[in-house]
């Protein structure tokens, strides 16, 4: 039998906010080459891995604002607007500021971590506060209790099982 051990989402991985470059500054989007993903891309995305979102940016779009590049696999969720849409990195991206992502950490499997928010995507959109619109924090992000295997190996076996289920419904869906 496993291990198991009650962590948090910020024991699993570094959570990390996106952020919007100024719109009116046409050199923050033009001929830009950076994936920049907003919730808008992963509406109706059925989909674990994304690549590109709707608009790049460019280097000088990044430096002005506070988004950061984050790696493959780092796993993409949406904190507003709504909460929970939830997709892996297939490449280097960054994101708008309704994400808090996390970049699993080098004993956590990104696969598993998908699964993982997926499966906590209610008690994590319960957690959410606002008058306008709900979003959550990314304090609150971190702070959100899991339940995961201590074991890296029992983390990739789980994610596989449940990996091959995903590949089979989205090889029927196309």
């Amino acid at each position: 039998m496993t291990n198991w051990k009650i962590c948090t989402i910020g024991d699993l991985g570094m959570v990390i906010g996106g952020a919007t470059p100024s719109t009116k500054a046409a050199e923050n989007y033009d001929g830009g080459t950076i994936a920049w993903i907003t919730p808008k891309d992963l509406a109706g995305f059925s989909g674990r891995f994304i690549s590109y979102g709707e608009r790049n940016i460019t280097k000088q779009g990044l430096k002005s604002c506070s988004a950061k590049l984050m790696p493959k696999h780092t796993v993409l969720f949406s904190s507003r607007a709504p909460i929970g849409y939830i997709a892996i990195a297939n490449q280097e991206l960054c994101t708008n500021q309704g994400f808090k992502s996390v970049v699993p950490n080098d004993d956590t499997d990104y696969k598993f971590l998908y699964y993982l928010l997926k499966y906590n995507k209610n008690k994590i959109e319960n957690l959410g506060s606002g008058t306008t619109f709900k979003e959550v924090s990314g304090s609150t992000m971190r702070d959100i209790e899991v339940s995961v295997p201590t074991s890296i190996e029992e983390q990739r076996k789980i994610a596989s099982v449940l990996s091959l289920l995903d590949d089979k419904i989205e090889k029927n869906a196309s």
